[in-house]
């Protein structure tokens, strides 16, 4: 920008600021996050610089839940080219489309959606590109991985939204959704494409169909350095917080932890990711895989998943109970009354559909009933923080998916938890991009949630937390990096050498070292000619 274009005094005074007021005088959480991405493309440093300084302000409109009405709107509220778009009609040539990434020498870590299951809103097709760019803003963030060297991708495959089909401002191409063999030569294509173009480079899924969550990812985990953030990373960041809100629950009642039941409303990728991942509470506590797996039971919108269900779909089955054969249980409390749970999950985005009767017979059961509502965002959540305190009289040991305020009653103030998956997920992109991972594997995931789990302080153990403050979200990513790099030694899956030969101080201020900050904001002096 040109010198003279600058007011005389714009040095003496603080943009920083200026900026942020800007921003705060929006009314509506979409107009804020077209300013703030507007900042960005303007001056990055600068957004960055108030990101990291404003993150519990800032993140709910950058991710859950604005990011939702973004993507929704994205077609109508696009200014600029601002990610990576990959379209089935690129078939035969995505190593090419890759390669015209202006800095793909740098990239060492993508997030890549398809954007069929956005947030549990649907086939958004191409609009799904802002949970790529959002989630990116979180590793920055979070963890102090470099702007340069983040690759946010939407794969352009159609959509099967009639809506969007017709919209004549829809940005993506207009077709139904490949199916079969179409969809997995694209996808075959597109991993190798990446692994010749981004040799170096993480590859993090997000927000694919339910079916194809699980299938790519077991069909490329082991070829490639890839992970799904909605199957592992919320499975760790939910076992982490599980892990923790147990610990109070069996505080309160004397219920050995290997005795806790966990009741899950929802058996979608995440449902079933979460549950896989809680296993292994179990199994830390002394349980068999087995005993491990009975413990658990899901439910989904036909009720009670059982064995004998007749059409039920694969990815179900493994929770599939074996020990009921009665008639079938829809009605959430008659399945509660029947379970007997100490915890109950939501991953259904059903609204509300923990109801008053629910939350009571929750606590009929238990003298601290542990309830984590995770579907996001807000408008998809199944129980409200208020209404949570006020029909369990403050017993509830309670995490949501979305962030709620605290809430006052008869002079106690209740603080909720979040089960945020930054808490987790930029730790892990951290902690495999240093030790240059070949693969993520399930123990690499189940470290990090245990490092999560650990990282509260004296203070938010005394108050109750089941997860630490995001205040501190960079020395929390440092714990779980931490824990990623030493199990990935373990494992023999790194590729840095180096990291082993570092005690265990010194690592963690590799880690520390490692992390980008916006270069210091000094206001150039200008000559006005």
């Amino acid at each position: 920008m040109s010198s003279t274009r600058f007011p005389p005094h714009f040095a003496n005074t603080d943009h920083r600021q200026r900026s942020l007021n800007q921003m705060r005088s929006k009314q509506l959480g979409l107009e804020k996050y077209i300013y703030l991405n507007g900042l960005k493309g303007r001056d990055s440093d600068l957004f960055y610089d108030i990101l990291l300084e404003n993150m519990q302000e800032m993140i709910p409109i950058l991710y859950t839940p604005t990011v939702g009405e973004a993507c929704v709107n994205y077609s109508h509220i696009w200014r600029r080219p601002e990610g990576l778009y990959v379209s089935i009609e690129d078939k035969g040539r995505i190593r090419d489309v890759l390669a015209s990434w202006p800095k793909f020498n740098d990239g060492r870590i993508a997030v890549v959606t398809d954007g069929s299951r956005i947030l549990g809103l649907g086939d958004l097709g191409a609009n799904g590109l802002p949970i790529s760019l959002g989630k990116l803003d979180l590793y920055i963030a979070g963890a102090g991985i470099k702007p340069s060297s983040t690759v946010p991708i939407c794969l352009d495959l159609g959509t099967n939204t009639q809506r969007y089909l017709d919209d004549p401002l829809y940005i993506g191409v207009r077709r139904p959704r490949p199916l079969g063999p179409e969809m997995d030569e694209f996808m075959d294509e597109f991993m190798e494409a990446m692994k010749e173009v981004f040799p170096t480079l993480l590859i993090q899924f997000e927000d694919f169909s339910t079916d194809n969550a699980f299938r790519y990812l077991e069909r490329y985990r082991h070829q490639y350095r890839v992970f799904n953030d909605d199957i592992q990373g919320t499975g760790s960041v939910i076992l982490s917080g599980f892990t923790n809100a147990a610990r109070l629950s069996s505080a309160a009642s004397g219920l050995p932890p290997s005795d806790h039941k966990i009741l899950f409303l929802g058996a979608g990728s995440a449902g079933i990711g979460v549950a896989k991942q809680l296993l292994s509470f179990f199994t830390l506590s002394g349980l068999s895989p087995e005993e491990a797996r009975s413990r658990i039971y899901t439910v989904d919108s036909k009720g009670l998943i059982t064995a004998n269900r007749k059409g039920l779909q694969e990815h179900k089955k493994f929770f599939a109970r074996t020990d009921y054969d009665g008639p079938a249980l829809t009605d959430l409390v008659d399945i509660i009354n029947h379970v007997k749970p100490t915890a109950l999950l939501g991953l259904s985005t059903i609204r509300n559909a923990f109801t008053e009767k629910v939350v009571k017979a929750m606590c009929a059961l238990n003298t601290r009933p542990i309830i984590f509502p995770l579907s996001n965002p807000v408008t998809l959540c199944e129980l409200d923080y208020q209404d949570a305190i006020e029909w369990s009289n403050g017993q509830v040991i309670f995490a949501s998916g979305s962030p709620y305020k605290p809430v006052s009653r008869d002079g106690i103030v209740y603080e909720p938890g979040q089960g945020n998956n930054m808490y987790i997920f930029p730790g892990i992109g951290l902690g495999s991009i240093l030790s240059r991972t070949r693969h993520v594997s399930d123990a690499m995931v189940e470290q990090a949630a245990i490092a999560l789990a650990n990282s509260l302080t004296e203070e938010e153990k005394a108050a109750e937390l089941v997860y630490p403050r995001l205040a501190r979200i960079r020395d929390i990513s440092a714990q779980v990096a931490f824990a990623v790099i030493r199990q990935a030694q373990k494992e023999k899956l790194d590729d840095n050498a180096y990291l082993r030969t570092l005690p265990d101080p010194d690592l963690m201020g590799l880690i520390h070292d490692k992390m980008w900050h916006p270069p210091a904001l000094q206001l150039r002096s200008f000559t006005r000619l």
